[in-house]
């Protein structure tokens, strides 16, 4: 989203359809990131998230400057997996899959 100004920076997690592999990432558009990861899935590319199908968005903060981002980011991708699903669960107790309001 980009407002007068201002753009918005996404970190974000995703996770696969049995939530057993986390995926964090950052962007500015979190719409077209989330198509990029289903485009990379649905062409076999050789990333993360589509070897492992990561590509339901399950947890995402907002930030207007992208350095705050990306040191949120590698901060998240530091914690072990019991921490970031208990970020997750935070904002998204049930683990639900998000993506559809940005898809």
């Amino acid at each position: 989203m980009y407002k007068e100004g201002w753009r918005t920076y996404y970190v974000y997690i995703l996770t696969n359809r049995n939530k057993t592999v986390l995926y964090t990432g950052v962007t500015n558009s979190l719409q077209n990131r989330l198509r990029q990861h289903q485009n990379d899935i649905s062409l076999n590319k050789k990333t993360f998230v589509s070897r492992y199908k990561c590509h339901h968005l399950v947890y995402y903060e907002e930030f207007t400057w992208i350095q705050e981002a990306i040191a949120r980011e590698k901060e998240i991708k530091g914690w072990l997996r019991i921490k970031k699903l208990n970020l997750i669960k935070t904002k998204n107790p049930n683990l639900d899959f998000l993506e559809d309001s940005f898809l």
